[in-house]
């Protein structure tokens, strides 16, 4: 963007209406390509959510490059609404942390209210209602603006009202419709007086909402507030529950028609809740079935977005990625005889140690069948090639990724491979407490993770791994890491990914990089092989693609339990 630009449009105005928000995205000036981006993006914003968050994510990458730190949170801010916009709450609070941590206060301060709203929102939507009232709080002590924190405030009563703490939201109500500015904006009025009637109601059942759940009603058919009058036939179809159901059930039937000529699910999805506890009739069936395809078909959709946006931002970050010139860092001299008499001491003890092994081993199975000699030495050649082998390949890269190394330190892991191997040569159990699977995960990709290959991982949550066996985790983790040495050692990838999902009892994998690939026929090196023989014995299926234009993906499924 020019320097020093102030960007003072971002707020988002979050008005709750029915315990729902509203909200139009932040607004900037145009300034050189990426900011075009931007602008294109907001302008999409609502008709076309997905190009936008590709456009932002572009954006994001071109002013990284500039180091435009307030534009960046710009691009965080407006992707965090987004987010929220298609139920990924949890990615949301993260876009948003992120924008907290590019601001330079106090210019960039004019950001905080925008933030801290949709960190607000996506609290509520979590149901976290306590933290929610914490960042609403924050966004209007942010706020220099007047009719800002007319908004805010209304939100804050409303998450009172969700504590069912009424007086509280109460008090504010009446405060905000004594504020003249108020008057100036109808649709704001009537959204206010129908929150007050109704929560006052709420707190006590005797109260007499009806001439002022009207006034709101007929003040937003004036003004043409179709997202408004679903708001108010809600209320009114719950305050006529009690006294004249035919009133509440005419009411709900208009929300749940609104609700379809503005293509809102959520608000259709509680309209057909409400006929099926309330309208006994002959309908009553259809409004179940019709409940229960639409609330699949939302939580379907929402996963579905929530993986393409996740795809979005690794596949625009790859592009770019490849569109840079890759940076060669230059060893000093000395550092690199260093590594290398290291790296060549490693391989002398693998071998030296794989022999020993290999002898203790044939020894001890001369007493043993043919069959059982042959089973023992399939399983000890696997159990090297994961303990030695590939313990001693990943301690190799640690130390080809770290210009400057802790010697000790390699020392330590050399003794912890050593003990390792030991154990394998008497048949031990490992004895130590072994952390979170998602956690050995999350490590062993981040251990080839350097300046040369990018690796990301998504999808890695405890619970897809919870019902796993102890072998199946371990025939998994194997998997992963020959793959990643495969790739160092073959592919000269420079983004590697893993997704991780959990579908229909059976966990799915994908791994993609942007090597040079596998070519049809070819032979497999042994890590490979172990691969496919590891996902066998788990009962599982892999599939190579090696039609893939560039890079190569493979997919993995196997049973969850």
């Amino acid at each position: 963007m020019y320097a020093g630009f102030k960007f003072l449009g971002i707020f988002l105005l979050l008005i709750s209406c029915n315990f729902s928000e509203n909200r139009n995205p932040p607004v900037k000036a145009p300034s050189a390509e990426a900011d075009k981006m931007y602008n294109d993006a907001t302008a999409l914003y609502n008709n076309d959510n997905e190009k936008a968050f590709t456009l932002l994510s572009k954006a994001e990458s071109i002013y990284k490059l500039k180091n435009d730190s307030a534009s960046i949170a710009s691009c965080l801010i407006t992707k965090a609404i987004i987010l929220n916009d298609i139920g990924d709450y949890l990615s949301s609070n993260e876009r948003a942390i992120d924008a907290l941590s590019f601001l330079k206060l106090p210019e960039d301060s004019a950001y905080l209210p925008s933030i801290y709203n949709n960190l607000a929102i996506s609290e509520k939507n979590l149901k976290h209602y306590a933290e929610a009232l914490t960042w609403y709080h924050k966004a209007l002590q942010a706020s220099s603006d007047n009719y800002q924190k007319i908004i805010i405030n209304n939100n804050i009563a409303d998450t009172y009202g969700k504590l069912k703490s009424y007086p509280q939201g109460i008090r504010i109500y009446q405060s905000l419709l004594k504020d003249k500015e108020l008057l100036q904006h109808d649709i704001d009025y009537a959204r206010i007086l129908d929150n007050y009637n109704y929560i006052s109601w709420l707190e006590n059942n005797n109260y007499k909402a009806e001439e002022g759940l009207l006034s709101a009603f007929f003040l937003r058919q004036k003004t043409n507030d179709k997202s408004g009058l679903i708001s108010s036939h809600s209320h009114l179809a719950e305050y006529y529950l009690i006294s004249d159901k035919t009133k509440a059930l005419h009411h709900i039937n208009e929300k749940y028609r609104l609700a379809k000529v503005i293509k809102n699910p959520n608000d259709r999805l509680e309209a057909l809740e409400f006929l099926v506890k309330n309208d006994k009739g002959i309908h009553l069936k259809n409004y179940f079935t019709e409940y229960q395809y639409l609330n699949d078909s939302i939580q379907l959709s929402r996963d579905k977005a929530k993986n393409r946006f996740a795809l979005i931002e690794f596949d625009v970050e790859k592009k770019n990625a490849e569109n840079q010139q890759l940076k060669v860092i230059t060893v000093q001299k000395q550092n690199r005889i260093l590594k290398q008499n290291v790296i060549l001491g490693i391989l002398s003890l693998s071998l030296v140690g794989g022999s020993i092994l290999y002898k203790r081993r044939k020894k001890r199975l001369k007493r043993e069948n043919e069959l059982r000699i042959k089973e023992n030495q399939l399983h000890l050649s696997k159990k090297v090639h994961d303990v030695v082998a590939n313990g001693i390949y990943q301690v190799m890269t640690k130390i080809e990724n770290q210009e400057d190394f802790d010697k000790e330190k390699v020392l330590d892991e050399l003794e912890f491979v050593y003990e390792k191997s030991r154990d394998i040569s008497y048949e031990k159990t490992a004895s130590e407490n072994k952390q979170e699977f998602s956690k050995r995960v999350s490590t062993l990709i981040a251990s080839f993770n350097n300046e040369n290959v990018k690796t990301y991982l998504a999808g890695n949550d405890e619970s897809i791994w919870k019902t796993l066996k102890e072998f199946t985790r371990e025939e998994i983790y194997q998997v992963m890491r020959e793959l990643l040495i495969n790739m160092k050692k073959h592919s000269q990838a420079t983004h590697v990914a893993f997704k991780f999902e959990r579908k229909n009892n059976r966990i799915q994998i994908q791994y993609t990089d942007n090597g040079i690939g596998i070519s049809e026929g070819i032979t497999y090196k042994n890590g490979l092989t172990n691969t496919d023989s590891r996902i066998e014995a788990i009962h599982g299926e892999i599939i190579f693609d090696t039609e893939t234009e560039k890079g190569l993906k493979i997919y993995i499924s196997f049973p969850a339990s």
